[in-house]
């Protein structure tokens, strides 16, 4: 399909109602239509379904000239997610990809549909680490959640606690997605990220960040937030 004739698609799904609640929470982005996420995924994967037939949604989708929508963005990055294309061709498509995120919506989107990375790990997370001294706000934030979302396992816990301790905290959207990188790892590893934490301490503010993620969280022991409630104290304190 053209990037005309997706235009077109896309502005079958939209919903005023929705475009008025979604922007309100992605700041800086003028140009919604008001579509869900799961119309999105399911149009992204009907693209990706479609190469079967002879296409390259792929390379089609990053030689679209600059999005109209902020949907168009959205699309890209689940296409790239839900890819079968060679792991050379999606190296090469997040390489493209990547520094141009500038919303947290665009950038978990990416993170959370990068499946790719639980079947080639290494090739993906060597392509993370290209961005993981970045001085882009997003491009740290790519690192930081996919690391989240794609390997939090334990062939990979120690590393990924070792590089989310060590990202440099470029802005709000950064810490926020390093601070719920850790809450996660949390959730899942309780003692090595704990012991990781009292041993490695990180920027203050994501600390407090990720204390009170911690807190929220449905996942995490009555007995690790007691100690994180008095943590957070003391911190406080400093």
């Amino acid at each position: 399909m053209t990037q005309e004739e997706i235009r077109l698609q896309l502005s079958e799904y939209q919903e005023e109602g929705y475009q008025k609640f979604s922007s309100s929470l992605i700041p800086g982005v003028e140009n919604m239509l008001g579509i869900r996420i799961p119309v999105l995924r399911k149009l992204a994967k009907e693209l990706v379904r479609k190469d079967a037939e002879g296409g390259n949604s792929l390379r089609e989708c990053l030689e679209w000239k600059e999005p109209l929508y902020f949907e168009e963005k959205l699309l890209q990055a689940f296409v790239i997610g839900y890819s079968k294309a060679g792991i050379e061709e999606i190296k090469d498509a997040l390489r493209k990809f990547i520094p141009t995120v500038n919303n947290w919506s665009v950038n978990d989107a990416l993170c959370s549909s990068l499946k790719i990375a639980r079947k080639y790990p290494e090739e993906i997370w060597n392509l993370l680490m290209e961005y993981k001294d970045s001085e882009s706000e997003f491009e740290v934030r790519v690192v930081a959640v996919t690391l989240m979302a794609q390997y939090l396992v334990p062939e990979y816990i120690d590393r990924v606690l070792a590089v989310l301790g060590s990202l440099p905290v470029r802005g709000y959207y950064t810490s926020m997605g390093i601070a719920w990188a850790f809450a996660t790892a949390w959730a899942k590893f309780p003692e090595k990220t704990r012991d990781y934490l009292k041993e490695h301490p990180i920027e203050q503010e994501t600390y407090r960040k990720t204390l009170q993620k911690c807190i929220e969280s449905y996942r995490i022991r009555d007995t690790d937030k007691e100690w994180m409630r008095q943590e957070r104290e003391r911190i406080q304190r400093i």
